[in-house]
């Protein structure tokens, strides 16, 4: 049981992934996070963001073009995976019991940020927590047209990790100090990633209200 808890403590700290798992490491944890329904948990943004960080100071011993190329790649074929998962396997999902790795509710969330954007979703969804990993299972449930599909597929997952990865590697070139403050970059991550969640819950609750 204790190792286990090591190995989901050690999935979520995106600062011991990047140090002992290098690129490869990255990259299945973006794809993983990006379209399979159970790694909703995993680090996505601070991922990206402290790799980006790791790579302009060096520490990370990968080209940014080669960086930022596979994790733009692993973002694009997860998010594929999930749709077409959603797109074969979506209706079983939905009727799926809930355990510790599935919750409806975080189908029904993404549910509404369809309603409410439509295929802009899967570009605002690489922003938030959770909506990134079943966004695409819920454009294939909905059967979205393949095209549009890979259209904002390829632009969310472009967007995504041009601003993060770049972000991150931009500071860690010029701002190299950054690295003595990585644990307050991971605390800011979490505050807005919290944030966002405890926002989409409360909004859910109070859209349920209403339809009372």
């Amino acid at each position: 049981m204790e190792q286990i808890a090591d190995f989901f403590q050690y999935l979520t700290n995106s600062e011991e992934i990047i140090q002992t798992g290098g690129l490869i490491a990255i990259v299945l944890i973006v794809y993983i996070e990006n379209g399979l329904f159970f790694g909703f948990f995993l680090p996505g943004d601070y991922l990206l963001f402290l790799s980006g960080v790791f790579c302009g100071l060096v520490l990370l011993k990968v080209n940014i073009f080669l960086l930022l190329i596979s994790v733009f790649l692993a973002a694009v074929l997860g998010s594929f995976t999930g749709y077409i998962s959603g797109y074969y396997f979506g209706e079983a999902l939905e009727n799926k019991k809930e355990n510790l790795f599935f919750k409806k509710k975080h189908i029904n969330r993404t549910k509404r940020y369809f309603e409410k954007y439509g295929s802009r979703t899967l570009i605002i969804a690489r922003f938030l927590p959770i909506v990134r990993t079943f966004a695409p299972i819920m454009a294939g449930l909905v059967k979205m047209k393949i095209i549009r599909f890979w259209i904002y597929n390829i632009l969310g997952g472009a967007i995504w990790v041009l601003v993060l990865v770049g972000g991150g590697y931009y500071f860690g070139v010029h701002f190299p100090w950054i690295i003595d403050y990585v644990h307050y970059i991971i605390v800011f991550f979490l505050v807005i990633t919290s944030f966002t969640v405890i926002k989409g819950y409360f909004s859910a609750k109070e859209e349920i209200e209403q339809e009372k």
